[in-house]
């Protein structure tokens, strides 16, 4: 790269005086002088260059911060060029016009080469053309999206086209694709264009907007991505090119709902908390939020291994500094949970350990009662015993007027936390919930994998009505329920 530029200084040098006498002969003074001081000129150009860090910019990703460097570099070795020989001949046989003839030549043909260097490297690394992607969203993110696709080797995506529903981009371009209209066009652009995947460049994009465009791809028939909320690239669940299908919790028909996370911060924080399944969807998550309102500490109480590791090992990243405490453990096991209560004294146990399937629990009766029955009634015993201050159940709408095995192990869960509030310090506190999108006990997992092998989808009844929270809505629910809580009622 030093030996690039230094060549490139010698010739924009010379090229300087030669413009100088309109593209004629050098006068033989002048080119004496200009040879004379040229080693001079290119130690000064080079030592600014290396100030500036010109030459450990990677000439394959050039962009406006190496254009910067470079122009900053040659107008200030210019400046002291110039200086130098004023102070040294008084110009002597050496027009000024040169000095900045010398400067607009250098810093265009700096640029021009690595401009082009950068082409010729994306158009090779590219190989066999990816497929052809129509993006969604001429915002930062759409840029942002762009770039990574055609800095990434292998490329396996060729950006063709934007849409975008503000007006004032139609017609321009960005990245040199144009925005050909509005996401209502989708459906012709893309067969004009010969589509081959959408991707939704909109982080924040509001729900009824990404059903919308859902629709457009369903008959457009061509298939789409989206990139991370804005909430899991803050989070550093997510990176900004992390490509992902859009997620039911996306198409939700209404937005997320937001409780009062002041109130359940004043409840929670500097609390001893105990989660049991911490390990699951539903415990995860809510360790998760728990571990963002500071409480004094965390302990897990999870009998799979490798869930309670990842977990554990999530959070200690994420959250270095809060008292953590993994415990492998069955919550039937009485002398293991009456250990774990006395080390750690908990204020707040949230109970999330269960079995939930129902299919899968109709011929286990003996499994679900012994841990979603005898389960709870050692944590609510234990607690008892130790004195917290509130206990939790997660339980399900199944435990309604139960007709299934699950259904009615988690209702005697209910009755026994109840009985227990009647005849204790402890408030006991019961959190129900439907259909959970996330949890491993939904029947979306079922409805995926059944539209993934073709069908048919089983449904209760061609007529029923659904209603889906999210994981995150469902353990703030349970965060507020337990703060507002006072004993023995059911949310």
């Amino acid at each position: 790269v030093i030996l690039h530029d230094s060549v490139m200084v010698v010739i924009a040098w010379i090229c300087s005086y030669w413009f100088r006498f309109n593209l004629d002969t050098i006068p033989q003074p002048f080119l004496d002088q200009a040879i004379a001081i040229l080693p001079l000129v290119v130690l000064i150009h080079m030592a600014m260059s290396l100030g500036f860090s010109v030459p450990r910019g990677a000439w394959r990703f050039t962009s406006t911060p190496d254009i910067s460097a470079i122009v900053k570099s040659v107008f200030f070795a210019t400046a002291v060029i110039a200086i130098a020989i004023f102070l040294a001949t008084r110009l002597e046989a050496v027009p000024r016009s040169v000095f900045p003839l010398h400067s607009v030549l250098l810093i265009g043909m700096l640029i021009t080469n690595r401009l082009l260097y950068r082409a010729y490297h994306t158009r090779v690394g590219r190989g066999v053309s990816g497929k052809r992607v129509l993006v969604i969203g001429a915002g930062v993110a759409g840029d942002m999206l762009v770039r990574d696709l055609r800095n990434s080797n292998p490329v396996l995506y060729e950006p063709i086209a934007y849409l975008d529903d503000d007006p004032d981009k139609k017609g321009r371009h960005i990245q040199g694709l144009r925005v050909v209209g509005a996401c209502s066009a989708l459906p012709k652009v893309a067969q004009e264009l010969h589509i081959d995947l959408v991707l939704l460049a909109i982080p924040s994009v509001a729900t009824q907007d990404m059903r919308r465009i859902v629709d457009y791809c369903e008959e457009a028939q061509v298939a789409y991505r989206t990139l991370p909320k804005v909430q899991e690239i803050l989070d550093g669940t997510a990176r900004s090119r992390d490509l992902r299908p859009v997620a039911l919790d996306d198409l939700l028909g209404r937005d997320p709902v937001s409780l009062d996370i002041a109130l359940i911060s004043n409840g929670l924080t500097g609390k001893r908390v105990l989660v049991t399944g911490a390990g699951g969807s539903i415990g995860s998550e809510l360790c998760r939020q728990v571990v963002q309102l500071n409480p004094a500490s965390l302990i897990l109480v999870e009998q799979n291994e490798y869930n309670l590791y990842r977990i554990a090992h999530e959070i200690e990243n994420k959250h270095p500094d809060i008292a953590l405490h993994a415990q492998l453990g069955d919550v039937c096991d009485e002398p293991g949970v009456r250990s774990v209560f006395n080390q750690h004294l908990p204020n707040v146990v949230f109970h999330a350990a269960a079995y939930k399937h129902v299919p899968s629990l109709q011929g286990q009766i003996r499994a679900a009662v012994r841990n979603n029955v005898i389960g709870t009634d050692v944590m609510a015993r234990v607690s008892c015993e130790a004195g917290c201050e509130k206990f939790v159940l997660i339980s399900t709408d199944k435990a309604v007027n139960p007709t299934s095995i699950m259904g009615a192990t988690k209702r005697m869960a209910e009755i026994l936390i109840q009985a227990r509030n009647a005849k204790s310090d402890v408030a006991f506190i019961t959190v129900r919930f439907g259909n959970v999108l996330g949890s491993a006990g939904s029947v979306v997992p079922l409805f995926e994998r059944q539209i993934a092998e073709g069908g048919p989808v089983t449904v209760t009844h061609p007529d029923v009505t659904r209603f889906f929270m999210t994981i995150s809505e469902a353990c703030q629910l349970i965060m507020q329920a337990c703060v507002q809580g006072q004993g023995s009622e059911t949310f």
